[in-house]
């Protein structure tokens, strides 16, 4: 098993206090933490993209730069670069520029994105938002393993004889398909035998195990090598405490705080918007959180490693409210006293 660290760059009050960070303060958290993932043995930093709510990672591709300033060997991956509304030959130069800046330490994970607003915002129509996955993404591929592009489709004018500058440092970057709560990324997946990313983070385990099911079927439907499917997983949130009853001593007021804080009423209902597991105790017993002793987040991670055989496992600790000391400190005690378990129950296959 792999490791990955994720930000989505919230920028709420926090839950209890309603203490806000200032935004330059919130970056040089995510970048120091960067830093320090590196420095702990995490494989990759994600950072993810949001337009719309409180966030602030409006531009991953500047905050990644940032990192790969300060770090040296750990991967850049995004969580997701939102395709669906951005212009491939941008997305192509950005990141090929970060992947030069990186020495080809740039991995993607594209997707339509989680915040239904973003589409008005970028003046695209939402219900058309699949078929504007599946065109950009197409593109940008071609951009990124082609020179002198032709191409011509609906939703941007067409290219003639296109070579985006600069090219990728060491061929294309790997490109994950974020999934969350829909079949059409794991088909596209699928389709180009790319590896898919599975959110992991409000639903039961049921549901995203349908979508990397669907994923390893239609992989090699579409004739590739089933042994090359790659899928990772993402999670709610972590929180370590040294018993299962000192984390809800410790986190309930917090977890369920921030539970009503993200609460969207108007998307009730809808999958993959409002956690289901509104008390810290369900989320520990059901959820995808990450909550309880080593010994509980261990066994919980496996668990979910026999149903979706992943090979990539995201974590995120600044999503809860954690102070700055607890965040380093939880980040501490996850490599060192569970990722090296889970590397030894689920070693890692072999990566090109």
């Amino acid at each position: 098993m792999r490791f990955s660290v994720l930000s989505l760059i919230g920028h709420e009050p926090h839950p209890l206090t309603g203490e806000l960070l200032p935004a330059a303060d919130r970056f040089e958290e995510v970048i120091d933490t960067a830093a320090v993932a590196e420095r702990l043995g995490f494989e990759a930093y994600s950072v993810g993209e949001r337009h719309a709510g409180a966030f602030l990672s409006s531009s991953p591709s500047v905050v990644l730069g940032a990192i790969a300033a300060r770090t040296s060997t750990i991967r850049l991956l995004t969580g997701v670069t939102v395709v669906a509304i951005l212009d491939p030959v941008r997305v192509a130069e950005d990141f090929a520029t970060l992947d030069q800046i990186s020495r080809g330490r740039v991995e993607l994970v594209v997707g339509k994105g989680a915040e239904a607003g973003h589409f008005d915002l970028f003046g695209l129509d939402e219900a058309r938002q699949w078929d504007l996955q599946k065109e950009k993404y197409e593109l940008l591929r071609r951009l990124w393993s082609e020179e002198g592009v032709d191409w011509e489709g609906e939703f941007r004018p067409p290219l003639k004889n296109v070579t985006t500058v600069p090219r990728p440092y060491a061929g294309v970057p790997r490109i994950w398909h974020g999934s969350a709560t829909s079949l059409n990324s794991p088909e596209l997946a699928a389709k180009h035998g790319d590896p898919l990313f599975t959110a992991n983070a409000i639903q039961p385990l049921e549901a995203y195990a349908r979508l990397i099911a669907h994923y390893r079927e239609r992989f090699e439907a579409y004739g590739h090598d089933p042994a090359d499917a790659e899928v990772a997983a993402g999670s709610g949130g972590l929180l370590i405490a040294d018993t299962s009853q000192a984390a809800v001593t410790r986190y309930k007021e917090l977890y369920e705080a921030r539970v009503r804080q993200i609460f969207q009423p108007h998307l009730e209902g809808k999958a993959g918007y409002n956690t289901p597991f509104r008390t810290i105790e369900e989320a520990i017993e059901d959820g995808p959180q990450l909550i309880g002793s080593p010994q509980q987040i261990i066994d919980k991670i496996l668990r979910w490693h026999e149903v979706y055989r992943h090979d990539l496992q995201s974590i995120t600790v600044d999503g809860f409210g954690l102070g700055r000391p607890e965040q380093l400190e939880t980040l501490q005690r996850f490599a060192e006293e569970i990722a090296p378990v889970v590397r030894r129950e689920a070693p890692s296959a072999p990566r090109d």
